[in-house]
């Protein structure tokens, strides 16, 4: 047990070498970490409840501002709530989306491109076939029509978007058990007497999981976005919550006067996603031998 901590230390530090080498990565990873805390601390961040209303305060301006009050950095909404204490709250449900959906889409697509590439014949073909439907269709359309379709709310917008990112998934676990699948170790095991599930979750499985957590990574990104979009067009997270697309939505009618009820929840999706991908192109670089910078 002992001597194997060396080796995964060593691991870590390769790792981490191929990953710093990409400064843009380290300085998502850097963004993403302070997302993840203010969202942890946002009822102890935040100078005021999310919901709360000021009916003397009104689209009040950031406090740079004429007008501007340092009760309120960012300014207030339509209905005098504050800005920065909604977009901290909103970061939970931002990452929250995301966290659900990737969970949500790869658990549906290891799950199927297993089966399809390791069965092969004609569950592959149905599998894939059905993967390839999904995939015909553009993703933000695909969402809309199922939160159509479930209701609108944010429980169904993550159900939607998890369905829509699922053959992303199924089609590249599929192809690195294709790839695996006649490599001697899966062999070996096959040979000693293991089993369908255990060759594919104990054998094949761990030896694709570096593609899965760089996919997984740009999913969560787009899991955002797409759940941004759902709500901007009143299909996602439901008035009065404070999700990202939500407030943009109930802002867009303010954009000409009052600039800052929709730049700042626009500048918080932008930063977010930027960062997530940004770690995700270091994970690419530092997971994939072929890719490693010199």
């Amino acid at each position: 047990m002992a001597a194997g901590n060396p080796d995964r230390l060593t691991g870590f530090r390769t790792f981490w070498h191929y990953f710093s080498v990409n400064r843009g990565a380290v300085i998502g990873l850097f963004v993403f970490i302070l997302l993840v805390l203010a969202a942890l601390f946002a009822p102890l961040l935040a100078p005021h409840a999310p919901d709360i209303q000021d009916k003397t305060a009104f689209l009040r301006p950031p406090a740079w501002q004429a007008g501007g009050s340092a009760q309120y950095l960012l300014g207030t909404d339509p209905v005098g709530r504050d800005i920065l204490s909604r977009l901290l709250y909103g970061a939970r449900f931002s990452l929250l989306i995301g966290a659900v959906v990737v969970t949500l889409a790869l658990t549906g697509g290891i799950t199927l491109g297993l089966l399809a590439g390791y069965f092969r014949g004609w569950v592959d073909v149905a599998i894939m076939r059905l993967m390839d439907l999904i995939l015909a269709f553009p993703s933000l359309l695909l969402a809309l029509v199922l939160v159509t379709i479930l209701g609108p709310g944010l429980f169904n917008a993550m159900l939607a978007i998890a369905l829509v990112l699922q053959p992303h998934f199924a089609r590249l676990v599929r192809a690195a058990v294709m790839a695996e699948k006649s490599r001697e170790y899966v062999v070996a095991a096959k040979v000693a007497g293991a089993g369908h599930i255990r060759l594919m979750l104990r054998t094949i499985l761990p030896n694709c999981l570096g593609p899965l957590i760089v996919q997984g990574t740009l999913s969560f990104s787009n899991a955002i976005l797409e759940a941004a979009a759902l709500g901007f067009l009143g299909l996602g997270a439901q008035p009065p919550t404070p999700e990202w697309g939500t407030m943009l939505a109930s802002a867009r009618e303010f954009i000409l006067r009052a600039w800052w009820v929709v730049t700042f929840p626009g500048l918080a999706i932008l930063i977010t996603v930027l960062a997530i991908n940004l770690i995700g192109d270091g994970l690419r670089d530092a997971l994939d031998p072929k890719l490693r910078r010199s």
